[in-house]
């Protein structure tokens, strides 16, 4: 065992080092990450005790968002809350508190944990991937569990106010069992204290829309039927886990906008990608936007039909622009994502594209594709953020493969140079479907150069020498390799990204977009259809039974029925020996980039090797090797980021002049989700939820943790 342990040390040294060398303007103050001198927290046991500590501090100060609608409108402004699931309305994460500096972060004790007590059970066992990120305002916070139980807490001390169980069964579970968030809206016209005045409403995993009263958690009985409308509605045969909301709702002059999730894979005949609008108060339909029949479906489909079947869907958080009216939704890709040969010209234009709507009407206004003819599920998976850009109303888009747009947010026309490929490799299955050209961003973009043999790593010689095989063995031309059938193809970035669901952090008064990233390769295969016979690969629903567990990645045989071809996805393209990745680390990272320039002013892996290893075996070393990451980050007024995300079980704080890590400290289970800071009782707490991920393998949890600066 010592001989095991020393060699995997010199590995992961090694790997620490090439890491670092790879990493792009890098300080050197800053080489090791969580080991700095003078600013790191001591490791300490996952399952470490946590004291309840209650402070009085000085009163920070907040400022707020202007905001120029009239008539019904949700709560948006941040200042010292966190209302919107982006914190401010424009979906910055950022947050003008400032209490919580760079010299006294080190500081941090925790205050309280809260247990949602939601955790997996029977069928939904090695399912769970929460998620969750709270919003705070006035004196509560305001949360989902992964089974989608409504909660207020008291920010101040973590004691529970209410919670509301909307009875989702195991059986409605799709890939994971997530709620990212729930919304919030005022109804103006509502007497002080009415029931509802101010209501949370979510999107469920079993398709439906629940309101509630955000004082009591009582429903909201004027909303649908009894506090809730089902979303199920004209979609189609109702199949459990295939059609799920696992995104918050954006809320426009008073219309509720929601898309779902609709599982990867499974067949062409799949539940509608329909976009609908909902009155935030009775909780009617006020629009539908079916992108193939948009004038048809406005009011819904005809009797007797359904919306248009197998298109692309959003499963995202959308965006809401109060001043515009309009509503900005990441679209994803068509039902079956790795062939497009039997797609519709509708399903052509809008794949993967940004979306933007008229919120009380459901018209287009524009929208702008970043893949054309996409075969290699880059669905836009990150809330786009409103921004000024050089005196412009713009909105600011990451991609799954790493490009980052910047658009005018009244007409689509990017604001920053997009450039086209041209003579893309074409393949055998296709080669009348694949795009020769594709529009890449000429700004900024967070993808790393092509792979090349020698960036095949492997824990071990033997490793290494399986991943060249492999590597020789698979067709690779670039990140727009075309899929392929007669052997496997590499795609990198893999379908995590570049930027996934944490999305993009903007400092607009330091000028700064704080975006981490993942920087791991998928290895895939079009299986012909005889092939996925033997392999007994079915949709969702065809299979008879609930599935007992979600540890397999995405695409990891998925059927893709009505199409010649099944796919089998080695998501992170892993060594078949030791389970650890085929390339060389950094896995993950994150990078600030100058907003006026587009250029990178730091860039750092982020993530250590302390829970990971070969075989599944923790290292527990400290090396900043840069890991996956799901989750995104907060910034602060005082200059400080906050992220969890990456698959070590930490929660950073980091300098965002330089990207030092300041101060760490270890979670319960994993953190995938998105941060928050706020204000209560005059004292600024940071908070993430620790409740892990199946899909990062991360430990499974129900924490929601609260940090702030010691009593004085």
């Amino acid at each position: 065992m010592p001989r095991f342990v020393s060699a995997f040390a010199v590995s992961l040294l090694i790997a620490s080092n090439a890491a670092i060398a790879q990493q792009a303007d890098a300080p050197a103050s800053d080489a090791t990450g969580d080991m700095q001198s003078g600013t790191s927290v001591a490791p300490q046991p996952d399952a470490a005790a946590r004291p309840v500590v209650v402070t009085d501090t000085v009163p920070t100060e907040g400022t707020a968002s202007p905001v120029a609608a009239t008539g019904p409108r949700p709560l948006r402004d941040v200042g010292t809350d966190w209302p919107n699931w982006g914190g401010d309305a424009d979906a910055t994460r950022y947050s003008p508190l400032h209490q919580i500096t760079p010299e006294n972060v080190h500081e941090l004790e925790e205050v309280f944990t809260y247990h949602t007590g939601d955790l997996p059970e029977g069928a939904a066992e090695g399912k769970y991937s929460p998620e969750t990120t709270p919003l705070k305002v006035g004196d509560d916070l305001l949360m989902c569990s992964a089974m989608n139980v409504l909660i207020s807490v008291d920010a101040a001390s973590g004691e529970e106010n209410w919670r509301f169980d909307p009875g989702v069964p195991n059986e409605a579970i799709p890939y994971g069992a997530s709620c990212r968030g729930v919304s919030l809206y005022t109804d103006p016209d509502a007497a002080e204290g009415a029931p509802c005045a101010t209501r949370v409403i979510e999107g469920t995993l079993d398709a439906k829309l629940v309101a509630v009263d955000a004082g009591t958690g009582s429903p909201c009985e004027s909303f649908g039927e009894d506090g809730t409308v089902d979303l199920w509605q004209d979609i189609g045969e109702r199949v459990p886990g295939w059609y799920a909301v696992t995104a918050p709702p954006a809320i426009v002059r008073g219309v509720v906008v929601t898309g779902a999730q609709v599982k990867d894979g499974q067949a062409e005949d799949a539940p509608s990608g329909v976009i609908r609008g909902y009155d935030a108060i009775s909780g009617e339909l006020r629009w539908a936007w079916d992108l193939a029949a948009p004038e048809q479906n406005r009011n819904g489909p005809p009797e007797g039909e359904v919306y248009t079947r197998g298109t692309p869907n959003m499963w995202m958080t959308a965006t809401a622009d109060e001043n515009l009216g309009y509503v900005y939704l990441p679209l994803g890709n068509s039902s079956v994502d790795y062939y497009g040969s039997n797609r519709s010209e509708a399903e052509n234009e809008y794949a993967t594209s940004l979306l933007a709507l008229d919120a009380t009407t459901g018209e287009e206004v524009w929208h702008f594709q970043t893949v054309r003819h996409d075969v290699w599920d880059y669905d836009l998976g990150s809330q786009a953020t409103l921004i000024d850009f050089e005196g412009t109303p713009a909105i600011l888009l990451p991609s799954k493969q790493g490009d980052i747009y910047i658009l005018n947010r009244k007409t689509g026309e990017p604001l920053t140079p997009v450039a086209e490929l041209t003579g893309l490799p074409q393949g055998e299955v296709e080669p009348g479907f694949i795009s020769d050209t594709q529009p890449v961003s000429a700004w900024h973009t967070l993808r790393k150069d092509p792979l090349e043999e020698k960036d095949m790593w492997g824990f071990t010689p033997i490793d290494q020498l399986f991943c060249r095989i492999m590597y020789r063995q698979a067709n690779y031309e670039g990140f727009f390799t075309p899929p392929s059938s007669d052997k496997p193809w590499i795609q990198y970035p893999g379908y995590n990204g570049g930027s996934d669901w944490g999305s993009v952090a903007v400092d607009a008064e330091r000028g700064i977009i704080i975006a981490n990233y993942n920087d791991v390769p998928n290895y895939n295969r079009l299986l012909p259809r005889e092939e996925a016979d033997q392999l007994g690969l079915e949709p969702i629903n065809e299979k008879q039974g609930v599935e007992s567990s979600g540890t397999n990645a995405e695409g990891a045989g998925d059927a893709q029925a009505g199409s010649p071809y099944a796919i089998d996805v080695n998501a992170g393209w892993r060594s078949p020996l030791t389970g650890m990745p085929c390339t060389r680390p950094p896995y993950g990272g994150i990078r600030a980039i100058d907003m006026k320039t587009g250029e990178t002013l730091w860039d750092r892996p982020l993530g250590t090797a302390r829970r990971n290893g070969p075989f599944g075996i923790p290292s527990f070393l400290p090396l900043d090797i840069g890991t996956p990451n799901n989750g995104g980050s907060v910034v602060t007024a005082s200059g400080l980021v906050f992220i969890a995300a990456a698959t070590d079980n930490l929660f950073r704080a980091i300098d965002i002049e330089t990207g030092e890590t300041l101060w760490s400290t270890v979670l319960p289970a994993g953190g995938q989700a998105n941060p928050i800071t706020y204000e209560q009782g005059g004292r600024q707490f940071v908070m993430v939820t620790a409740m892990g991920h199946h899909f990062m393998e991360t430990p499974v949890g129900d924490e929601v943790i609260a940090w702030a600066l010691p009593r004085e």
